[in-house]
């Protein structure tokens, strides 16, 4: 390696990596699952959400993330999207995967995700009167894709 290229290589600054998280998109009796939950910017809705953790597929990330957020377990059917969006706030890029799937049994003693204030069903008439209090675009277009009727396989997902 010449010196010049050691002198760039050693320049280089860390790889700018986005935040990978996940989505339950659940409808039933025509409302959706959403969480309230506490931001910075006041209390907002979205879907049961989070991030990938390590050693996690995004099938597991989806049915935990809906458990410690709602209390309710999720079977994810469809991948409906992956989504890419910067906050407008804090400048962070976000890789959404938005799953679509049935909810199961119910635990409403369980405790629920620290800032997390409550899991409620609301129609999509209240979501979109309440859109400026979702907690991303993200909330709304997703839920939008679905009645449009969008989703893909599971078995579009690989993991090795």
């Amino acid at each position: 390696m010449t010196n010049q290229a050691k002198k760039t290589s050693s320049n280089k600054s860390p790889q700018w990596k986005p935040n990978a998280t996940v989505a339950a998109i659940i409808e039933q009796n025509g409302k959706f699952l959403l969480v309230e939950e506490e931001t910075d910017r006041g209390n907002r809705f979205n879907q049961p959400a989070g991030h990938l953790e390590d050693d996690e597929t995004l099938l597991e990330a989806v049915v935990r993330e809906t458990m410690e957020e709602s209390a309710y377990e999720f079977m994810p059917e469809k991948l409906l999207g992956i989504y890419q969006w910067k906050h407008t706030h804090n400048k962070t890029t976000y890789l959404r995967f938005a799953f679509i799937g049935k909810v199961g049994k119910h635990y409403p003693t369980q405790a629920l995700d620290t800032g997390i204030i409550q899991a409620l069903w609301m129609s999509i008439d209240e979501i979109r009167e309440k859109a400026h209090l979702m907690r991303s675009d993200q909330v709304l277009c997703c839920i939008e894709d679905y009645l449009a009727g969008k989703s893909y396989p599971l078995e579009v997902i690989t993991n090795l």
